[in-house]
């Protein structure tokens, strides 16, 4: 059985790529900070649909916490694929931005992509296969106002991502990027909809299980082709 390990799937997006993945047999590693939380759901969700799911405590910024849990469960190997979605915002215009604020998003969403991601890098390319998928987001392609620093560190896992995926192609390691526009989940459940409905074409938000969808794609088959790439599900929102 092919394995998978999704970084942030508490949540959300997470939570519904990491059920999609296990529905097309991957053996998935969900990761999350709250053992109640993922215990509770979806690990409980998937353990009812059959799937098997297992459950990696962590906090991806404590790096030395990820390398402890990864020496228990990939001693020796990488996972076939490796989906990085955790993630933190903290809007606020730039003139008015924190210092706080800077370093909560930027340390959490860049460094936490290199704390999760790097220690599997070497054991994938020894293994000749591997798929990383990296969540960024429609901002870090346009830039939003109010968003300087989430924008920031979605534009820095694109170059990440891009980089990476120059580095191990030739190892058949492929690493793409899913930029989601706006998406239907806790982060954006008080944004005005009458002022961000105009912004997106098809006047509608999206839904978590079209970004899985993209997901479950990128690790499967079908994109063996591909690699460096970014995807955008936005609804139009950026063409």
């Amino acid at each position: 059985m092919k394995e998978a390990i999704v970084i942030g799937a508490t949540r959300g997006i997470g939570k519904t790529i990491a059920l999609r993945l296990a529905a097309d047999g991957f053996k998935v590693y969900a990761t999350g900070r709250n053992p109640e939380a993922l215990n509770n759901g979806v690990i409980a969700e998937a353990a009812n649909a059959g799937y098997t799911m297992i459950p990696l405590i962590f906090d991806m910024t404590d790096r030395d916490a990820v390398n402890r849990v990864y020496a228990q469960y990939f001693p020796d190997h990488a996972p076939d694929a490796v989906v990085y979605n955790a993630g933190t915002n903290a809007d606020d215009l730039f003139a008015f931005m924190s210092p706080e604020a800077w370093d909560k998003v930027l340390h959490t969403n860049v460094d936490g992509f290199y704390n999760t991601v790097q220690p599997l890098i070497a054991n994938m390319i020894a293994q000749k296969n591997g798929r990383v998928v990296v969540i960024s987001s429609v901002s870090g392609m346009t830039g939003q106002t109010g968003q300087v620093n989430y924008s920031a560190s979605k534009a820095a896992l694109i170059g990440a991502a891009k980089a990476l995926a120059r580095e191990v192609a030739r190892k058949n390691v492929l690493v793409n990027v899913v930029a989601p526009g706006v998406i239907d989940t806790d982060m954006t459940k008080d944004l005005p909809k009458e002022h961000v409905l105009p912004l997106i074409p098809m006047r509608r938000y999206g839904v978590t299980e079209e970004i899985a969808g993209v997901v479950s794609f990128l690790c499967g088959p079908d994109s063996s082709y591909m690699t460096g790439q970014v995807l955008g599900v936005n609804g139009g929102m950026y063409i």
